[in-house]
């Protein structure tokens, strides 16, 4: 199985499970994957996503390139189509698009291993990203005549400007030390317990109030580049949605009782 998913509780575990090839990404485990993560963004039931890599190797090396087939149609009709038909003519890297997803839901990358190329890129995509302590990340296209083709910039947004440059221009692999030192993972932890210290921390963000969280997200990602008041006149409105609904009175209500709160979602 290339690819398959998990439930605890409200959080959903994606796992890429083609050990035999570092967990590369052919076009059908590309497939199954945009499959997996709107079925979990269409779930009420989940609150947050986990998206891993199967064993101790790697998360994901990227795009599986011994099994990429050579494309018949020019860019141009394939970059111009939607989704399903610029996929079949080529451009399969928007499978690697999840942004173009809207999943308002948290997804947390738990990176062990090798995190390159396309993982790299569907890493930070994700809005947590912790590691075992045998990680290691690079985008090293540039030593294959490539760039990386989904979301590579993001590396400037992710990490210091200086840090991701050398990086993309260099394409040199970094240990899950230096990947903590300069921010682009939150967390290192020993191989052994990543899992489990993974699960310790998606619980915690799932047992927050859902609408907040998804509102929350949502807000972060789309006034990214917006001016101050555009941001603040966002702020304020998302505000307002959230403020009347039942989770954040029950919110309130818990934190006067000294209470767990019991978030319903609505």
């Amino acid at each position: 199985m290339a690819l398959h998913q998990t439930r605890e509780g409200a959080v959903a575990t994606i796992t890429i499970d083609r050990q035999d090839a570092l967990n590369a990404l052919d076009l059908e485990t590309q497939r199954r994957l945009r499959d997996e993560l709107i079925a979990a963004r269409d779930d009420d039931a989940v609150r947050v996503i986990v998206l891993t890599g199967a064993g101790e190797r790697a998360f994901s090396v990227g795009a599986d390139l011994k099994r990429t087939a050579h494309a018949e149609h020019p860019y141009a009709a394939a970059w111009t189509a939607r989704d399903e038909v610029a996929i079949e003519r080529g451009a399969y890297v928007r499978f690697m698009n999840i942004d173009r997803l809207e999943i308002w839901k948290p997804i947390i990358a738990s990176i062990n291993g090798y995190c390159l190329g396309g993982g790299l890129e569907l890493a930070l995509q994700c809005d947590l990203r912790v590691a075992a302590d045998t990680a290691s990340f690079a985008l090293p296209e540039v030593k294959v005549g490539s760039v990386a083709g989904v979301c590579g910039p993001l590396l400037l947004r992710a990490i210091p400007a200086a840090a991701a440059s050398k990086m993309l221009l260099t394409g040199a692999r970094i240990d899950a030390a230096e990947a903590l030192r300069i921010g682009l993972v939150s967390d290192v932890w020993p191989s052994a317990s990543l899992a489990e210290r993974t699960s310790e921390l998606a619980q915690a963000v799932a047992s927050n109030a859902p609408l907040s969280l998804y509102a929350t997200k949502r807000l972060a990602r789309e006034t990214e580049t917006s001016s101050r008041s555009m941001l603040l006149n966002m702020t304020e409105m998302v505000f307002g949605m959230i403020k009347n609904t039942a989770d954040r009175i029950e919110g309130r209500n818990a934190f006067a009782e000294k209470r767990p709160p019991r978030f319903q979602g609505r």
